[in-house]
């Protein structure tokens, strides 16, 4: 079965996708990661499992990213300074909030939890984005079927939630680009970016709620304004030490 390539044009005003050795101060890559760019495809079209009845078996496919490329202008960045809050909402709250029941709001204003943190953004994001669909075992026979869903929802710009620029308030616009579309070149731009987070999740076999956290990286290097991407089992892949994917 021939493994069919989809590719969309993102964009947006604003996009800030982590270093993760600078947390504490957000520093963006100069372009989108493979995972937010997965997550962009997942916001259009997804089968993920059921976490109700934590039922694996459902999950479909995953996205496999494959290249991203930069248009337009070299990587511009803005510096804007953010209030975040150093807390999380505790499931209780929530379960109170969603039963009707009034619990203690987080105040962003709240000067015991408000944290201001400098967040170095890219501005003008423009990009484009290829993936391919890839089916979970049992799912194979659906492939076509997959391709057809996707490109009829890409095509007329449906989402099941906003996708966004790797924080959510930076919203991304989307295009779904057919092969005969594909003529405008990726910006002349090199830079080896180093270390690069490439997934948060082991992409090995279908994720759980309860999974934990599997940070995998690769070494990035942007050429002529593009980003290959290698496949999830390359050896180029780094994975945490001990694991079987």
């Amino acid at each position: 079965m021939q493994i069919q390539e989809h590719t969309l044009e993102v964009w947006g005003d604003f996009g800030c996708w982590t270093r993760p050795e600078l947390k504490s101060e957000r520093f963006s890559y100069p372009c989108c990661t493979p995972s937010g760019a997965r997550g962009i495809f997942d916001a259009i079209f997804c089968k993920p499992h059921n976490h109700r009845t934590n039922d694996e078996g459902s999950a479909e496919f995953r996205w496999g990213i494959t290249r991203i490329e930069i248009l337009d202008h070299p990587p511009s960045y803005i510096a804007l300074r953010r209030n975040e809050v150093g807390e999380v909402a505790s499931s209780r709250n929530v379960e109170q909030w969603m039963g009707g029941k009034r619990a203690a709001p987080m105040m962003a204003d709240d000067p015991a939890i408000r944290q201001q943190r400098q967040t170095m953004a890219l501005r003008d994001v423009r990009f484009r984005i290829t993936g391919r669909i890839v089916p979970w075992a049992g799912h194979e026979r659906s492939q076509s079927a997959f391709d057809d869903q996707f490109i009829r929802r890409a095509s007329h710009g449906k989402c099941f939630m906003q996708p966004y620029l790797g924080c959510r308030e930076f919203v991304a616009f989307f295009k779904y680009l057919a092969p005969d579309e594909l003529r405008c070149a990726a910006f002349d731009w090199s830079s080896d970016l180093g270390m690069m987070v490439y997934d948060v999740f082991d992409l090995s076999a279908p994720g759980r709620n309860t999974s934990r956290p599997f940070v995998s990286l690769f070494h990035a290097k942007v050429e002529h304004g593009v980003l290959g991407v290698p496949g999830w089992r390359d050896p180029r892949v780094l994975k945490p030490e001990g694991s079987a994917a």
